[in-house]
């Protein structure tokens, strides 16, 4: 039991001091620098069924304070009114840019095949893929440009603040948050050059051009699921420099809005985000066994002292989570085991999904 203690103190003491070191240090999207200068921008949406979220993405679009910009959105073979919505804003905005989707290629995925489509019609020096279920404030593009340009990025990407309005999104999205922030320095992926060290978010990702073409693009990673990931790792490897950020008061979304999208949609990248590797999969879920639910359960044994150690620590780093990242309190830090049981559950459908070799999501099989 000694051996336990030891171990989860150590990972704990990890956790906290990267969680501190983030909320001081970490880039922020809404902190950037003004523009050099005033490259021009395409934004780029693949859209498939959103017509609850399109019309407040593209409104936030257009409402940014920058000059050179276009936006281009790919209907994906939506079967309800995004295409017509998208129209009326084109009609009253012409940098509003929309083409309809080709039907999927072989190989591709559905999210990588409508961005690989928008790249081909963009025409600015700096692409940004965004989603559909994103919002922004109005200086998001410039402060975005200003940190690629004074800091001579190849790629930015930004973790957004994430809007929960039910109780499953507010315990288990806010796990999502904390698995970057507080497992990853975030300066590291600017200052190191191992591609393990590599993060982005396909929810805001701003590349170069020439960066973009220089890793061959959404083709390199076509059939991949996590290909936000897989994008900034061959960045490394290609000796572009990258920064991940965190999007708070800049970039907002609401991801999911019910249980079932919840638990499918984090299904769908979980085991991919340690490479589909079985043993640190499973290592990092016991560790978080051991680290942020055990102790709860320890209060009603011989190691209370222990106990309230480990969780004066959990909720540390959930209050400072919380503070930073605008995490909602009571879910995230009153029931944080209770989110990161339900988070576990999720990674073990996700394992379970990729022995089968496929996930239904958004009504497409999609392969691993």
């Amino acid at each position: 039991m000694i051996i336990v203690f030891f171990i989860t103190l150590f990972f704990l003491a990890m956790v906290i001091s990267v969680t501190v070191f983030n909320a001081f240090t970490a880039p922020m999207i809404a902190k950037g620098p003004r523009p050099v200068n005033f490259s021009p921008v395409s934004i780029i949406i693949p859209a498939r069924n959103e017509q609850n979220n399109i019309g407040s993405c593209l409104a936030s679009l257009c409402a940014q304070a920058y000059p050179d910009l276009e936006i281009i959105v790919i209907n994906d073979r939506s079967t309800d009114n995004t295409a017509q919505i998208v129209r009326e804003f084109s009609e009253k905005d012409n940098r509003i840019k929309l083409y309809e989707g080709k039907p999927l290629a072989k190989g591709w995925t559905g999210k990588n095949w409508a961005c690989f489509q928008g790249s081909e019609k963009a025409k600015g020096d700096i692409f940004i893929f965004t989603d559909a279920d994103n919002f922004h404030m109005p200086d998001t593009v410039s402060k975005t440009v200003g940190w690629i340009q004074n800091r001579r990025l190849g790629l930015l990407s930004a973790f957004p603040q994430q809007i929960c309005t039910t109780l499953t999104e507010k315990l288990v999205v806010p796990v999502i948050d904390m698995l970057v922030y507080s497992l990853l320095p975030l300066w590291l992926t600017f200052y190191s050059k191992y591609p393990s060290l590599a993060a982005a978010n396909g929810q805001w990702l701003a590349i170069t051009k020439n960066a973009y073409e220089k890793i061959g693009g959404h083709q390199a990673v076509r059939g991949q699921i996590v290909e936000d990931v897989e994008i900034s790792r061959l960045a490394k490897k290609s000796d572009i420099k990258i920064l991940t950020a965190a999007g708070t008061d800049s970039v907002m979304g609401r991801m999911y809005s019910n249980w079932h999208e919840v638990r499918d949609g984090f299904a769908k990248n979980a085991f991919g985000l340690v490479s589909y590797q079985t043993v640190p999969f499973f290592l990092l879920l016991g560790l978080f066994l051991l680290s942020f639910v055990l102790p709860y359960f320890l209060l009603f044994s011989p190691f209370v002292k222990i106990s309230l150690l480990m969780i004066t620590l959990n909720l540390l780093i959930r209050v400072i989570l919380n503070i930073k990242y605008r995490h909602p309190f009571w879910a995230s830090v009153v029931l944080h085991p209770v989110g990161i049981l339900l988070f576990i559950y999720i990674c073990l459908i996700s394992f379970i999904h990729y022995q089968k070799g496929h996930i239904l999501w958004k009504g497409r099989s999609v392969k691993y």
